[in-house]
């Protein structure tokens, strides 16, 4: 089932529910795909692959503001965006453990032929587009760095 489609009855189910915080995370959702579906150059569709990147912007962004919220201690905000993560996580793939993030890289790496820290770029390039949705990016950047260095 397309994102949008099982948001919108994502959606209806929290109403009923009345359920506020879900309901809030998942028209923020809706809102983020609206919006770049109707942007200027857009064909109007997003690709499944599209609606992965879009999640994981949304998650990225959540838990950057979480964090800068554990930092000012603002429970009251942090609560509100730990509930958000937690409703973006429901439509994302299974996040990889760091383990498994090694196996991949180690794998890439050695098809890529990367040896030094000067071959980062290389990796980088290859595993984001790999692990894109699977992984936070600054994971992989850190063990690239570690298995390069």
């Amino acid at each position: 089932m397309a994102l949008k489609l099982r948001l919108d009855e994502d959606i209806k189910q929290a109403m009923r529910a009345k359920d506020a915080d879900r309901l809030r995370a998942l028209r923020a959702l809706k809102s983020m795909i609206l919006l770049e579906e109707t942007k200027e150059g857009g064909t109007g569709v997003l690709s499944p692959d599209d609606e992965m990147k879009l999640l994981a912007k949304a998650a990225k962004q959540r838990r950057d503001s979480a964090t800068i919220y554990q930092e000012q201690n603002r429970p009251d905000l942090l609560e509100k965006e730990l509930v958000e993560i937690a409703v973006i996580e429901e439509y994302l793939p299974k996040q990889l453990t760091e383990e498994e993030v090694k196996v991949v890289l180690q794998e890439i790496m050695t098809r890529v032929g990367a040896k030094t820290p000067a071959d980062i770029g290389k990796v980088m390039g290859v595993a984001m587009k790999e692990l894109a949705g699977k992984t936070d990016g600054k994971v992989v950047q850190t063990l690239v760095k570690t298995l390069l260095s």
